[in-house]
């Protein structure tokens, strides 16, 4: 059983927001932490996160982690999470070096701490199973869907200046037979005039739209390129504001290579958990 206090830091990646706790010493057992996950995560009665992440030892990099959904489910991979990590990583001296490694479930991730400590940029993991010609009924119409795995599972779906009901259609979209079992997050992509994308993510796991989504962000620049004709880098406007640049080489097939996701991070709290915390 987990003893009190925990201590934690809490970290946002242009508001994808996360509790992180150095688990290296096994203090909390994998068992308990997807209950412990559920708890935490919850907003007003506890901490409140859209994920959390154990910081664990790697044999296969300089660290890994185990990332849990807000609902306690196992995420393979997240973006912005890995971007926090590796600056939590380096806070401590876990990793001395700017450039590091992080091993999650969809392979080894390669971060860098930029000169701004605070900027932290990493290479993702490959995209694979790439799906177009898709379609989906959402309002009145049926929109084309793209589809691709930027290491969790992504559906896009290009969108004009209308207000999109995002938990309504990132639900349809989610949930859809199209990308059963595992369903798929779903995120909603607008051209902006400056040439930059807004983009909309409705989570899994989260079950909501987030204020941002670092894989989603990926998934939204590779298919304006591969679809709309758009050159790397490509800049994304999250929900919350903030500004994610995402950096590839493409090539026909499609097939993309060398996909890295840059932006801020931001330390928000240290502390101790209590047992209250679970309340």
């Amino acid at each position: 059983m987990a003893t009190f206090p925990i201590a934690f830091e809490k970290m946002s990646g242009t508001g994808n927001d996360f509790v992180i706790i150095d688990n290296r010493t096994l203090r909390i057992p994998p068992e308990e932490q997807p209950e412990l996950a559920r708890k935490i995560c919850r907003r007003m009665f506890s901490v409140g996160a859209d994920g959390l992440i154990f910081i664990e030892d790697s044999s296969k990099a300089d660290f890994g982690w185990n990332f849990y959904n807000a609902d306690g489910s196992v995420a393979e991979m997240c973006g912005n999470g890995s971007r926090c990590a590796a600056r939590f990583a380096y806070r401590h001296k876990i990793v001395e070096k700017k450039k590091m490694k992080l091993e999650t479930l969809a392979g080894i991730v390669e971060a860098e701490i930029c000169e701004e400590e605070t900027v932290v940029r990493v290479k993702m993991t490959q995209p694979h199973d790439f799906r177009l010609g898709l379609s989906l009924q959402l309002g009145d119409e049926e929109r084309p869907v793209a589809y691709v795995n930027t290491g969790v599972p992504h559906a896009v779906i290009f969108v004009g200046e209308e207000d999109v009901p995002v938990k309504t259609w990132g639900r349809k979209v989610r949930f859809h037979q199209l990308f059963e079992p595992k369903g798929a997050n779903a995120n909603f992509v607008t051209l902006l005039p400056d040439g930059r994308l807004k983009v909309r993510t409705y989570e899994r796991g989260v079950e909501a739209e987030t204020m941002a989504c670092g894989t989603g962000a990926v998934a939204a620049a590779l298919f304006a390129a591969i679809q709309k004709g758009m050159e790397s880098p490509v800049e994304v406007v999250t929900s919350g504001g903030g500004l994610l640049t995402i950096l590839f080489d493409v090539f026909d097939g499609p097939v993309v290579e060398n996909v890295y996701l840059q932006g801020p991070t931001r330390l928000i709290c240290t502390g101790n958990l209590t047992a209250e915390a679970l309340l």
